[in-house]
C-alpha cells in the first residue's frame, strides 16, 4: 500500500514496517540535494513533527513523520549520497523505515491518484 502526505512524504507499507521517503514532486522543488540527516534508530516518531532533513542548494526543508511510530532502519546510503534521493526518490532513494503505532492510519493519507491532484 502507497500513501502520501501533504508534506510530500510518501510511505510504502509492508506488514506493520513503513518505508518512508520525499516525493518525486518534492525533489522537483528542491533541486539538488547535498546534504541528509536522518533519524536515529529507535526514535519515537510523532504524526507531523520533524524526523529527518533535506537540505539542497536552494532550501534545507524537515521531513516530517507521516505517523505515529518508530524508526526501524535509516537508509545510510542516502546520507553519503545525497543525490541518489533525486535520482529514485520512492526507490534506492527512502529515507527510513519505521513500525507504526496504528498501521490502520495509512487509510487517512492521499492515495496517487488524490497525491496527484493535490500537486497540480
Amino acid at each position: 500500500m502507497l500513501r502520501f502526505t501533504d508534506e510530500h512524504e510518501w510511505l510504502k507499507l509492508d506488514g506493520e514496517i513503513a518505508t518512508v521517503g520525499i516525493t518525486q514532486h518534492a525533489t522537483e522543488q528542491l533541486g539538488d540535494l547535498v546534504f541528509v540527516e536522518l533519524p536515529k534508530v529507535g526514535a519515537a516518531l510523532i504524526k507531523g513533527a520533524a524526523a529527518a532533513v533535506v537540505e539542497s542548494v536552494k532550501a534545507a526543508s524537515e521531513v516530517y513523520a507521516p505517523l505515529d511510530g518508530e524508526v526501524t532502519e535509516v537508509n545510510d546510503a542516502v546520507a553519503a549520497s545525497p543525490e541518489t534521493v533525486n535520482a529514485d526518490p520512492q526507490g534506492s532513494g527512502w529515507l527510513y523505515r519505521m513500525r507504526l503505532k496504528d498501521p490502520a492510519a495509512m487509510e487517512t493519507l492521499m492515495d496517487e491518484a488524490a497525491y496527484a491532484a493535490f500537486t497540480q
